[in-house]
């Protein structure tokens, strides 16, 4: 999946090895005034990458689906996303609180630096466990030529498989690099919070959610604008050593896809006539050879 300035374009192929791309005009809250606002932008982008991401894994899911005529709802795929929120708020904040409590720290910075080294210990633990099963190694190594593929365009070379298989699979602004900073700034957040009350603490970490995600987003962004600084490049290691867990090296029909994907939408950033589109969705078809249809080479 590519986002551009005013689309998302999703490419995904066949069982019988075309590739087919869903074109979707992105709506104003994700382009409008609040997506630039700093610190609102990032609440605004965590929806947008909960929504969009959502919308994609169902396109993609019923695309692999159709010989066997079935299809995924949105409804049952929201329902999944509802419960594992629920589930990554217990598992990544509730239990550290718990599994920290136990230790009858009295310091509430002491409390606070141990209840986050567990929760990155818990995080680490899960992506290396869910990075070991088979069909989530596939969904990574598509995560790892999307990130070839924008490494490959930020770079200014040609969008060829020959050109995008020689870039890294890491990337600054990946999302497993923000996670890693929300880890940290959770730190800070509940340090500040202290020690109040059992209910109280597990409230703040409930509802202190959408503010750290914000302030780690503000990080991310101008960690990403300040790459080649020798000490922003120090920060961003821990994040882009965690994407060895959520990236793997895709092979070339998998670089096919990503770079047909961001192909249409460069195109329609730049306004080509070939990918015009309106508020409803538009489908298109892509040639297997990985160039899009109607494109420039």
């Amino acid at each position: 999946m590519m986002r551009g300035k005013k689309s998302m374009v999703t490419a995904v192929r066949r069982p019988d090895g075309q590739i087919v791309t869903r074109v979707q005009a992105l709506p104003s809250l994700y382009t409008g005034w609040s997506r630039r606002a700093p610190f609102l932008r990032g609440i605004i982008v965590l929806i947008e990458s909960l929504v969009l991401g959502m919308q994609s894994l169902t396109y993609s899911a019923n695309v692999s689906l159709e010989e066997e005529e079935e299809e995924l709802t949105g409804k049952s795929m929201w329902l999944v996303t509802a419960v594992g929120i629920a589930l990554g708020v217990a598992v990544f904040f509730l239990l550290p609180l718990y599994i920290t409590r136990l230790f009858h720290i009295q310091s509430s910075i002491w409390f606070n630096l141990v209840d986050g080294l567990i929760r990155l210990v818990i995080f680490i633990i899960y992506l290396k466990a869910v990075s070991s099963i088979k069909t989530i190694k596939r969904v990574f190594a598509y995560h790892g030529a999307e990130h070839k593929t924008v490494n490959a365009y930020e770079s200014d070379v040609p969008l060829t498989v020959e050109s995008v298989r020689q870039f890294s699979t890491a990337h600054v602004r990946c999302g497993t690099s923000f996670l890693f900073i929300v880890m940290v700034i959770a730190i800070i957040a509940f340090a500040l919070v202290g020690k109040p009350a059992w209910w109280l603490m597990v409230f703040s970490r409930i509802v202190l959610i959408p503010v750290i995600a914000s302030v780690s987003y503000e990080v991310t962004y101008f960690a990403g604008r300040h790459a080649k600084n020798p000490v922003v490049k120090i920060l961003l290691a821990p994040g882009l050593w965690l994407q060895s867990f959520t990236t793997r090296q895709p092979d070339d029909s998998m670089l096919e896809v990503a770079i047909t994907a961001l192909k249409q939408v460069i195109a329609i950033d730049e306004g080509s006539n070939n990918f015009n589109i309106s508020p409803i969705d538009a489908v298109t078809s892509a040639n297997p050879n990985g160039q899009s249809c109607g494109s420039p080479d």
